[in-house]
Formats: structure tokens, sequence, C-alpha cells
């Protein structure tokens, strides 16, 4: 690569592009002249209509440009190897355009060759953007302008932008209204960044526990994960920016739990397809109205997803409604034929993968890849003319909603730097970790602490001082980071003296292997548990940080066990040996079958995933000044000869097999029920719920019906209850699931105060799949639930459907 100065060369590049631009004049007063062709044809248009502009651009569109439309342009370090336009691009296939370019100068930490001057300050990448996107108006024959795509997840993938929790997190604060600030936050940086389209939410329903992606997404219950997936969507786009969600569809449960290469085979029945895994799309498509689907790489029923008419046609536009543009995951096209082998070749994936209704190809490859083989298969009559036209139709259109013909370009990039990551944006971060902490176990009160009582505290564990869990690979980089031990040090200040003992390295040497074959401790492992102990003797409460790093749970991080990884069992066991109160936080992505753990020790705050703000919010919560109030999306298994647990689940299918059960069974065989249900956790103060009110209590299958219900904190503190709604179908025509969530609300209350919380019911929470796979509401009997968890339920009442 030719050594030379980015902001010189960017500089002369616009001056160049600029002094062009001005002797074609295609920029005037209320419209682009993109063809160049010096008069404002319909597409250029901004008064017609969407559909007019689209059929007249098509129109002037040669193969090249249309199939050009097809592909994603991954960004500088990725498959870009240029910062800024080049001369060389006229040589490139992107010279006809390009779909979309992903992440484009957002500098990933993780990918060296990514990292660019152009990420900060936010200004001046958004004028780097716009060099990049008059690159493509200017010099390109039909001037089409870029989808500036990016990752989203838990706050914009970027150089500095708002860092939120990872979804799991996201998902315990069971707070809407949160979630829809965290949507806005991401959707007006990506907008003032140059991104026009993020990839978020993701709505895949984590199932099993080992899966290594359960990190990355909001819950196991469909209902809670559509409830966030639509605010966050509505967040994103509500600032102008398109919304892609991911990954569609089935994606989440391959066989055994396994990722990486595996990713294949869910063991999923139809009518649970329907009931569980495509129902966060249907209604997040159908009420909040995303630009953007991603397909994923994984098959069902035999028929890969990338290559489903059914999939990406029938059910997605025909049945959902959805009118955005389709983008691949990662190598889902290579996989039809590499993987799946249902095409001979990958000219034939590429066929497959554009008649089922894909309108991008995404991949870390160049997209000639897909591109040239698309012009093959039209021009040798393979592909119709006519399909390619509405496939391109498709993602033109999404860039007329974008506003990207009519103002391609980032408007005044200077006030980026006031846009992006304001300290209105930080409280908003900082607020989502508080409320996502879940307080698992609390024996007689021993949180929240009072610093006055202890003036030696130890703070132990390989997670005290980790902090790579607090960024991703799908999120912000490069921000401050406050360890945990830091948190606490800086809370406590000159109260107490806080001492640091590692203890043990989050995984030995032999690990995961450890796990199936247990080892003898090392000398040096025997000598830091020993240095933790002694330390421990000396301290007046021991606080010890444990559980797992990015490094064992994400994407292709799936596990074949859930203990605490390493050693960490064994330094807890031998701090509890030493008699002194020891509080355990825990850094996890997904559920833990922490058994001894809940069993011995007498405080256990779950801290999850949180984001650089780790630290101070973990010490805020064990020291009282934030109470608790998230809840589990995820059940904790006692063991993963239990998977699959989960809520919801079909009658009987998760029960225990003692003589009161099967009058064969004696149940000396089995460890029975979770560690933790679904919607679990704790707080500082109580709740009391009472008055619950259903009215009418008889109704028409088409009718909504209004619940509610009085909730008080009956303790001597504030804190949040999320009342939880769950529903009952006592007679129906299939079998359906035990009981399903149908509502939630995150209440604050101060000590002593009640409010009333009010839900609505519509006939969509009360359908189920008939016989003939058709959604009806039946009539019959219903049961209202009111409670804290999926099992903790407090209140009920029945309602008659006509």
């Amino acid at each position: 690569m030719m050594k030379y100065k980015p902001l010189a060369l960017a500089a002369l590049l616009s001056l160049a592009m600029t002094a062009d631009a001005q002797k074609k004049n295609i920029y005037h007063k209320g419209w682009v002249d993109f063809n160049k062709n010096g008069k404002m044809d319909v597409f250029e248009d901004p008064a017609k209509p969407v559909e007019a502009r689209i059929k007249d651009l098509l129109s002037q569109m040669t193969l090249d440009e249309k199939t050009c439309q097809t592909a994603t342009l991954y960004g500088y370090g990725r498959v870009l190897k240029d910062e800024m336009p080049t001369a060389d691009w006229k040589n490139q296939i992107w010279k006809d355009g390009i779909a979309n370019i992903d992440e484009e100068l957002n500098s990933l930490p993780y990918n060296k060759k990514a990292v660019t001057a152009y990420s900060y300050p936010f200004s001046k990448h958004a004028n780097a953007i716009n060099t990049v996107q008059k690159w493509f108006v200017e010099e390109t024959r039909m001037g089409i302008p870029v989808d500036f795509s990016n990752e989203g997840i838990h706050g914009l993938c970027h150089d500095r932008a708002t860092p939120f929790p990872a979804p799991i997190n996201i998902g315990t604060t069971w707070n809407r209204e949160l979630v829809y600030r965290a949507g806005g936050t991401v959707g007006r940086e990506a907008k003032a960044l140059g991104y026009t389209n993020v990839y978020a939410p993701i709505l895949d329903v984590a199932r099993d526990q080992r899966w290594g992606r359960v990190v990355e997404c909001y819950a196991e219950d469909p209902y809670l994960i559509a409830e966030l997936g639509k605010q966050m969507t509505l967040g994103i786009q509500d600032q102008g920016t398109a919304a892609t969600l991911k990954h569609y569809a089935v994606y989440s449960v391959p066989k055994g739990g396994r990722d990486g290469q595996a990713r294949t085979d869910p063991h999923v029945a139809p009518r649970e397809l329907h009931e569980m895994f495509l129902y966060p799309f249907r209604r997040v498509i159908q009420e909040a109205k995303p630009m953007g689907i991603m397909s994923s790489y994984n098959d069902w029923n035999g028929e890969p997803v990338t290559g489903s008419y059914y999939f990406l046609t029938e059910l997605l536009r025909k049945q959902y409604g959805f009118d955005g543009y389709v983008v691949s995951d990662s190598e889902a096209v290579e996989f039809i034929s590499s993987k799946h082998h249902v095409a001979a070749d990958y000219k034939g994936a590429v066929k497959q993968a554009i008649e089922a209704g894909l309108n991008v190809r995404t991949h870390f490859t160049m997209p000639e890849n897909f591109i040239l083989p698309l012009r093959e298969l039209v021009k040798e009559g393979s592909v119709s003319m006519k399909t390619l036209d509405e496939r391109v139709a498709d993602v033109l259109r999404i860039k007329f909603r974008l506003g990207l013909f009519d103002d391609p370009y980032v408007k005044d990039p200077a006030s980026s730097d006031k846009k992006v990551h304001t300290q209105a944006d930080e409280e908003i971060a900082v607020q989502l970790n508080r409320e996502s902490m879940v307080l698992l176990k609390n024996d007689k009160g021993v949180l929240p602490l009072d610093v006055n009582n202890y003036k030696n505290i130890l703070v132990t564990g390989p997670l005290a001082t980790e902090t790579t869990y607090t960024t991703s690979r799908y999120g912000p980089s490069n921000n401050p980071i406050t360890s945990i031990l830091d948190g606490i040090k800086g809370f406590v200040g000159q109260k107490a003296k806080v001492h640091y003992a590692k203890g043990c390295e989050v995984i030995d040497a032999k690990w995961p292997e450890s796990e199936i074959i247990p080892t003898e401790l090392s000398t040096a492992e025997q000598t830091q548990i020993n240095e933790a102990v002694e330390a421990a003797k000396q301290a007046d409460i021991v606080i010890a940080v444990v559980g797992e790093t990015d490094d064992q749970v994400g994407e292709s991080k799936s596990r074949t066990g859930l203990n605490l990884p390493g050693r960490q069992l064994l330094l807890l066991q031998a701090l509890h040996a030493t008699g002194k109160t020891i509080v355990m936080v825990m850094v996890n992505g997904r559920p833990l079958t922490i058994n001894w753990e809940n069993r011995f020790l007498p405080a256990i705050l779950q801290a999850g995933f949180p984001g650089p703000s780790a630290g101070k919010v973990v010490a805020e919560t064990l020291f009282g000044d934030n109470n608790p109030g998230g809840k589990l999306t995820m059940t904790y298994p006692k063991s993963i000869g239990q998977i699959e647990l989960n809520f919801p689940f079909k009658p009987g299918s998760q029960a225990g097999q003692g003589k009161n059960d099967d009058p064969n069974g004696n149940g000396k065989t089995r460890v029975l029920g979770a560690l933790y249900p679904f919607g679990y956790g704790l707080s500082y103060t109580t709740f009391e719920f009472s008055n619950l009110q259903v009215n009418p209590t008889e109704i028409n299958a088409q009718a909504d019906i209004q619940i509610s219900v009085d909730v008080k904190n009956t303790g001597s503190r504030k804190g949040d209850e999320v009342v939880q709604l769950y529903l009952k179908d006592l007679v129906s025509s299939v079998t359906v699931y035990e009981s399903v969530l149908r509502g939630f609300e995150r209440v604050k209350l101060a000590a002593g105060e009640t409010k009333t919380v009010r839900f609505t019911l519509h006939p969509d929470d009360l359908a189920l799949l008939d016989k003939n796979m058709n959604w009806t509401v039946e009539p019959g009997k219903f049961e209202v639930m009111i409670g804290n968890s999926s099992e903790d339920i407090k209140l009920k009442k029945e309602f008659t459907v006509k």
C-alpha cells in the first residue's frame, strides 16, 4: 500500500471532486442530478412517490449497476484497503456503485488493520464518510448513494461511541422506556457519524445456556424479546436510521448448543418455530417496521434459511409484511453449497439465495465474489431480470426512505462532536448498568454493606481487575473502563482499606478439558489461593469477583459445562473455610450452575456483562446506593444434564419423577427444578401485591381485556419491582405452554408507596396456532397470574372468552 498523509490526500480528493461536481453542476436547490444528465429525472424529484422514483431509476440502470446493488463492501481494514477514495477505485467493481459499506472507518480495536485516524473526533469521521459518499455520487454513472451500515447491539460499534451493557444485561432491566432511549442514542449517534443502517437488535431466543451467543440475546422468552426488541428498533429508526434485525431465523438453537462452524440443524418443531423463534420477528416487523433483516446461515427442516423462499418471501414479506431489504449473515450464501450441500457449487448457491428473496450478500470477501456469478446467471437466463429488479428495488426503496436521494451527506459534520457520547448518553448507559444488576441471594440482609462496619475489605477473584467483558466485537470501543476493584476503591475512599489478592486465574492451563478430567492444582495455583486465604483472614469482609470473560462466552464460544471455569470454585471454598463473610459478585454472560456457591455463600450479586462503568455500578450496588431491581431473563439450571430447562415450557415437560408425579417413578435419579427461575431477582426492600382486577371477566375473541394490580413497597428503602403478568390457557385444542408471559412493568417505589399497574391483553396475547396452523383465539377459560417471577405467583384470577 502506498504511503501518504491521509488528511492531505482527503483534502485534495475532496477539492478535486468538488471542482468536478461544480463543472457538472449536479447539486441544485432541492435536488441532485445523480445521473448527471442535466435534467431532473423522476427518481431525482423529491416530490414524486417513492415507487415511481424506484421504477424510473431501475429503467436507467445497466445489469452491472443493478448487480452492484446486491452486495456489501466491508469497510477499511476488513475488505476495503483504502481509507479514502483513490484513483484505482475506477478499476474496482464498485465503480458501478455498491449496496452498502459496512463498518467503514470505525476503528475496531480487535483488528489492527482497521484502526484509522478518521474515526475520531466524531466530526472527522462524518467528514470522511461524506468524502466516500461524494465519490459514489459524483464518480459513478448513476450516482446511487451508499447505505453505510454498522453493528450496534449494545451501543454503536464505533470508536468512543456510547457503550451500553451486553444485550443479556439490557434484557435484565425489563425496562421498555430505557431500552427505547438506548435505541435513540444508537440511532442518533449513527446518523451523526454518517452511518445510515444499524445491525440491531438481536431477536434470537436463547434457549440453550451452553450457547456462546447467549450474552448477545435479551432473553429465553419470546414475548420479552419482542417487547424490548420493538423498543430498540423504534428508538433507532425514530432518529432516521434503519434498524436491521438479526438473526432470521431459528439461529439460536444449534444442535447441542454448539457454536462456531456448527450452527446448523436446530431441532425445532413447526409449531415451536412459529410460537417461539419467529414470534419476536413477526411482532417487531409488524409493530416497529424495521428497514432491514439479516438472514442466518443455519438450516431448518433441511432448508438453509438464506436459500429459502419460504422464510425470505412467503413468511417475511407475504405474511409479516416486511418491506425492507435482507442482508445475509457472513458466509450464509457460501454455506448453501459448502456446508448444506443443497447446491452443487457456489454459483448454484447464488441462484438459490437471490431467487429465495435475499437482497444483499454480506461477507468478508470482495463483493465481486457474489456480483460476477450473479451477472452470469442473469446473462444465461438462469435468473430473470424481473427477479433481479425486484431485489434491487427493495434496496433502493430503503435508500429513498432514508433520504439518501434527497440529501446523501451528513448535515453539519462539525456538530457531530456534540451529538455523540454526550453526558446525557453516558447517564443512560450507567442507568442501564444499574438496572441490569440482579440480586440472586442475600441471607440475613448481608447486603447492602455499610462501609462504616468494615475497615478492612478484601477484594479477590480473577474478575476483580478484568475489563475485557465490558466491550465486544459488536459494540463501542476505546472508552475508559472502571474495573470492579477500582470501583470499590473509589466508592470506599478513605473510609476503609481495600486489599486485593487475585486468588486464581479465570481458567486453568488444561481448561476446558479440566471440566471433564480434573487435574491437580499446580504449585503456582495453590500459592495464589493461599495468598487470598491469608488476606481473607485479616479482612472484615471478602468480596469475591468471579465468573467469565469474553474469552469464555460470546460468538463461537459455546461450552460443555456451566460451572465457574478454572479454579474459581476451589478459591471460593478455601475462602469460605476461613469463616469470613463472603459476598460473591458474578461477572457472567450466561447462566452458570453455581450450586455450591448458592448453598454456602450468604450473598450473590449477578453483575452480568455490564459496560465500562461496571466497577462504579457494582460498588454502588454492593454498598446500597443502587438497590438492585433486575430480573433474570434466562432460567439457571442446576446441571447441564437438565438442559433444555426454560420458560415457557409445555405441561409436564419439566416435571419431577417421584411417585406423586409418576406411579412408576421414585425420584432418585435426577436433580429437579431450576436453581433460579425465569423472572427471578431480589431487592434490598420488599413488595406486596394486592387488588388484582380483571375487566371484563367475559369477552369475545376479538376484544381487549384490562388488568390492574396494586404493588406496594413494604420495606424501608426505595426500590424497583418488576410486576410480571403470566397467562394460562386452561383448556385448548392443542397443547400450549404451561403459562406465557404477557405483560411486565418495572415500577419505582419509595418506601411505603403504592402504585397501580395496568395491563391490556390483546387478542394476539391469547392466540394459539390451531391444528391447521392458523392463529386463533379459542373460546374457554384463561387464568391471569401476577407475580415477581415465573414461579413466585402472588395473585390469580380467571376470565372467559365466549
